[in-house]
């Protein structure tokens, strides 16, 4: 009796079946996958070619999976907000990039916490539907690593050294790279600028279209990269840049040269912008909200979006004219954006950030219309790395 077995790659060609319409599928049982069960198809799970037969002359076969039985979800150990002493500010507005998905980039001086506020972010994510776990499922499988059985959206981390094959995908047989492995989820880049400049500037196409292309002479290969990027960056060479505790040994012109290690384009695909200091643990207040009810807000105003545009896509993904259209701007608040525009010389990119950046925080409001004061802190997020408190240019940071 010829029996099947399983192939690499069979969850990615479940998904491809589904997407094409095809109505039934038979596919070899493989223990490591969940039960897959999709109302628009039937997955028949069999073990050899008469199993096949069988089912298909009308006979029953026996399943390998119990009725009773339920795919248990284990939550991943993230940090919670509630752990994190102040910064307050930057919980706010990471509350609102995890809310529309919107990029952050993070500067401060060593020990200030920005790692620590990136891998609590996923933490405030919302569970992944179960579309979304197939999804990332099929990535893990394709790439060959292991995938989670979590619903929780995945977490990424590179070490600055890794190559840009790892991070954006490739290889002589093409594997999806990190970008791909947080498809759903969060690239986290700390010390960014260590990165090659050369893998940087290939993370602009999977920021823009939300999709990475390998091409090679047999065939060009697309492969999902849909995520919200963290990163964190030191001020300066010494990390000690515009510190109140301690004194920066850098020369302008590294300073200069250390903060070009990031091009104008790259910089310019960030929503947030958060310029960190060092917490005080003596005056700081050390009770903060859980991350469970940050979540349950952004999910709240997940729903907002997902119910304006019809379908489940976010304000940092919709399209600039659909947005306009289901969002539009008073006389006066276009006149106050162009002010704004004109005086800071924004780029278009940054106009229409400021957008949705002020969408998202309409929408943790729970409020239908964007409002002025969305408007103003939409504005604060997008510049903070820019400004000081006080107006003043941070040293170094361009």
């Amino acid at each position: 009796m010829a029996r099947l077995s399983r192939l690499k790659g069979m969850l990615p060609t479940v998904l491809a079946a589904k997407r094409l319409g095809i109505k039934r599928l038979y596919m070899p049982f493989d223990e490591r996958l969940p039960l897959l069960e999709f109302d628009e198809l039937e997955i028949v799970y069999v073990s050899s070619l008469h199993e096949v037969v069988q089912h298909l002359s009308g006979q029953n076969i026996l399943p390998f999976f119990s009725q009773q039985q339920k795919e248990e979800i284990v939550p991943l150990n993230y940090i919670d907000f509630q752990q994190i002493i102040g910064h307050s500010y930057a919980k706010s507005a990471l509350e609102v990039a995890a809310a529309g998905e919107h990029h952050v980039f993070m500067t401060g001086p060593p020990g200030c916490g920005k790692s620590m506020l990136a891998e609590s972010f996923p933490s405030i994510l919302p569970p992944l539907t179960k579309e979304a776990q197939l999804e990332m499922m099929s990535l893990y499988s394709l790439s060959g690593n292991s995938y989670p059985q979590v619903n929780m959206p995945p977490f990424r981390n590179p070490h600055h050294s890794a190559s840009a094959i790892s991070i954006i995908g490739g290889g002589q047989y093409p594997k999806p790279g990190e970008v791909s492995l947080a498809h759903r989820g969060v690239l986290f880049l700390d010390e960014i600028a260590e990165f090659s400049k050369k893998t940087l500037d290939m993370l602009r196409q999977p920021l823009e279209s939300g999709t990475v292309t390998i091409s090679r002479t047999q065939a060009t290969i697309k492969y999902p990269a849909s995520f919200i990027l963290v990163s964190a960056m030191n001020p300066c060479p010494c990390g000690y840049a515009g510190s109140n505790s301690h004194y920066c040994t850098c020369t302008p012109k590294q300073i200069l040269s250390y903060q070009n290690k990031l091009s104008g384009p790259l910089r310019d695909r960030f929503d947030i912008n958060l310029s960190l200091s060092s917490v005080d643990f003596k005056t700081e207040k050390r009770e903060g909200e859980p991350s469970h009810i940050i979540r349950k807000r952004v999910e709240e105003a997940r729903k907002r979006q997902y119910d304006r545009y019809g379908k489940e896509i976010t304000n940092s993904r919709i399209d600039y004219d659909t947005l306009v259209k289901l969002s539009p701007l008073t006389f006066e608040q276009q006149r106050m954006l162009d002010q704004f525009s004109a005086k800071k010389n924004w780029s278009n990119r940054t106009h229409i950030k400021i957008l949705r950046l002020a969408r998202t925080i309409t929408d943790l409001q729970g409020k239908d219309r964007i409002t002025d004061q969305s408007i103003w802190e939409a504005v604060k997020l997008n510049n903070r790395a820019l400004l000081k408190e006080n107006g003043g240019i941070v040293p170094g940071v361009c």
